[in-house]
């Protein structure tokens, strides 16, 4: 059965108030449990949300615990397509057990996301890649089961990929020798990913740096012998919160976050009028100015302004004074609400498949919403907010897959938010 929320408006008016706690990190979380694959004994975590993608993922690992003797382990087709961060258990996979099969990763369509960074990366290290139908097998100088035998390598990025660096970097923890990835994303959850890896005998460098570099253990798996991987907050959750309590918050505090992580966030939001006050893992949003300046944004990878938080973003910006722009550097296709702000009353003008330009203030109005994505279907909530009248916000699942009980924590701010079966 599907849902969808229905939020009734607050016109334009700033009456949320009190306290909303970050949940752990979906970006963290997914990458971590993929991580488990290298290790010989039982993996506890801490702060794990309570997410459908992590549910999608613990699904795909109780499919590789007992992998075929004849065709090795086999990512459930139906589930990695419709999970992106599904393509990060094929490095570890890999390298535990010498071979692969998966199908194309799916998840949010955010224009072409091509795999090409880790075929390539595998190759480097001494795997073969065959398609087969719509599936890909990569196997490593070894195919039976056990130990995978991949080497060391140099491998350089032409772009930055997170989701990349994490997959070569973990088939490299069990390899042959030296691993070196060049032009590596710097997100903190990839910090904290290797952290912890490090506390369990992987032997990793250079973490919130361009360069990570990796001694293989040979086959060694890791032990945790009981440590717990502590999920980091989720910084995409952080700045959702602090630019729904900028538009809807007459005071707003965010607390279990980590402030530095948003700073990208934080020093626009002051730049717009915003009256923001930061704690060590707090952040609280005051009623200022009625009238927001425009900025304009530009789309990075960390420590720049998230591309996650780029349709959040554009709804704030229709609340704003003047006219700004939002360059998306990282992926094509991801203005697919734009049509839907407009239809609630916001002006928006699609100059290419990487930049908008918005004008404000505009007020919102009600409307009947789908989610096209996770990102743009949270945005998607903090519009209805704002708007006038009742929206409803169909393919709540979609917001499920990052958000947990969203529904439920906005109602404690006073927002009137339910969910709907339909």
């Amino acid at each position: 059965m599907k849902s969808r929320f229905v939020v009734e408006g607050l016109a334009g008016h700033k009456k949320l108030r009190g306290t909303i706690a970050v949940k752990g990190a979906k970006n963290a979380a997914l990458k971590a449990l993929a991580a488990t694959v290298l290790f010989e004994d039982t993996v506890p975590f801490e702060n794990l949300p309570d997410i459908e993608d992590v549910k999608r993922m613990q699904e795909l690992l109780a499919g590789l615990l007992a992998p075929s003797e004849v065709e090795g382990p086999v990512l459930k087709k139906d589930i990695a397509e419709r999970l992106r961060a599904s393509i990060v258990l094929t490095g570890p996979t890999l390298a535990r057990y010498g071979t692969v099969t998966f199908p194309f990763p799916g998840g949010c369509v955010l224009g072409e996301r091509p795999i090409d960074l880790f075929l390539e990366g595998f190759r480097a290290m001494g795997a073969t890649v065959k398609e087969q139908d719509d599936l890909f097998v990569i196997s490593g100088s070894s195919t039976s089961l056990g130990a995978g035998k991949l080497r060391g390598a140099k491998i350089f990025f032409p772009s930055v990929s997170v989701t990349a660096t994490e997959t070569l970097m973990l088939a490299a923890v069990l390899a042959d020798g030296q691993t070196m990835l060049q032009n590596a994303a710097m997100e903190p959850e990839i910090g904290a990913l290797i952290e912890y890896l490090n506390l369990c005998g992987a032997d990793i460098a250079g973490a919130g740096t361009p360069t990570i570099t990796i001694n293989g253990t040979g086959g060694t798996l890791l032990r945790a012998q009981g440590r717990a991987y502590i999920t980091p907050p989720d910084r995409i959750e952080t700045g959702s919160f602090v630019i729904l309590a900028a538009l809807a918050g007459d005071e707003v505090t965010i607390t279990d976050c980590e402030p530095r992580h948003v700073d990208a966030l934080l020093v626009l939001m002051r730049r717009a009028g915003v009256t923001v006050e930061v704690g060590n893992n707090f952040i609280t949003i005051k009623q200022g100015p009625t009238l927001l300046k425009s900025v304009s944004v530009r789309t990075h990878e960390y420590p720049g302004f998230p591309t996650d938080l780029q349709a959040p973003m554009a709804v704030f910006l229709t609340q704003c004074q003047g006219e700004a722009t939002i360059l998306e550097t990282i992926f094509d296709g991801r203005f697919r609400y734009a049509d839907d702000l407009v239809r609630m009353g916001a002006t928006i003008t699609v100059m290419n498949p990487h930049k908008i330009l918005i004008k404000g203030p505009t007020p919102l109005t009600r409307k009947e919403l789908e989610s096209p994505d996770l990102r743009g279907g949270l945005a998607y909530l903090i519009a209805a907010t704002v708007a006038e009248g009742t929206s409803t916000i169909d393919n709540a699942y979609l917001i499920d897959r990052g958000y947990e009980h969203i529904e439920e924590r906005l109602q404690k701010l006073g927002l009137n938010i339910q969910r709907e079966e339909v």
